[in-house]
């Protein structure tokens, strides 16, 4: 992030979990009550939904390419125990994909609600 970011450190904790040989570690990060969304896209309409609570963030990571992409977080903001993200990924260097993500927090700063929508269909160009 750049220095006209706000912070966002849990999210850019996540993300840096996701990214490395061990992201099973966001498990770490949630709360009891913890509910996802992630809205998946391929491309050309190509789309998936992964939800649910732990269960379904255990399986989202089954399900996923390890240390392959790299999540930037290009911009931020937190607000009243809310983060939200603009980001986009890489693979090899090469642009693959733009997501947005927010995630509510508990008093004790564990990820309580994640919603994250990506596609590769739209950059935001620098």
């Amino acid at each position: 992030m750049n220095s006209n970011t706000q912070p966002t450190p849990t999210l850019l904790r996540w993300f840096e979990y996701m990214d490395s040989d061990d992201p099973d570690r966001v498990l770490t990060m949630i709360s009891a009550d913890f509910r996802m969304s992630v809205q998946f896209s391929k491309g050309h309409g190509e789309a998936a939904e992964f939800v649910g609570d732990r269960d379904g963030l255990v399986a989202y990571l089954q399900q996923r390419e390890k240390s392959t992409l790299i999540h930037h977080l290009d911009r931020g903001a937190s607000v009243d125990g809310t983060e939200m993200v603009l980001g986009r990924t890489t693979r090899d260097g090469a642009f693959e994909a733009s997501f947005n993500a927010s995630a509510q927090l508990d008093e004790s700063g564990r990820v309580r609600r994640l919603l994250i929508a990506r596609t590769p269909e739209l950059a935001f160009d620098r």
